[in-house]
């Protein structure tokens, strides 16, 4: 199963993930198969790639609790 998932990046003290499709059963910084943005919650900034997000989510990749909601703040998905 595919998700939609945050991976770990940035320094220590100092995290900033990338939004990215992966496999469920692979580690948290492994390989994606693509990256769909970022976000940053020091500085609250954040990009999401809105066509190859909904095109994904279509495919039935499904976003993970975090992700879910930080697309709903984001105004991409209303549910």
């Amino acid at each position: 199963m595919l998700k939609l998932r945050l991976k770990k990046t940035g320094r220590k003290k100092q995290p900033s993930y990338r939004l990215v499709i992966m496999e469920n059963k692979s580690r948290r910084d492994g390989r994606p198969i693509e990256q769909v943005g970022y976000y940053n919650p020091i500085t609250k900034q954040s990009y999401f790639e809105v066509e190859k997000i909904i095109k994904w989510i279509e495919i039935g990749a499904q976003p993970t609790r975090t992700v879910l909601n930080l697309l709903k703040k984001a105004e991409i998905i209303n549910v």
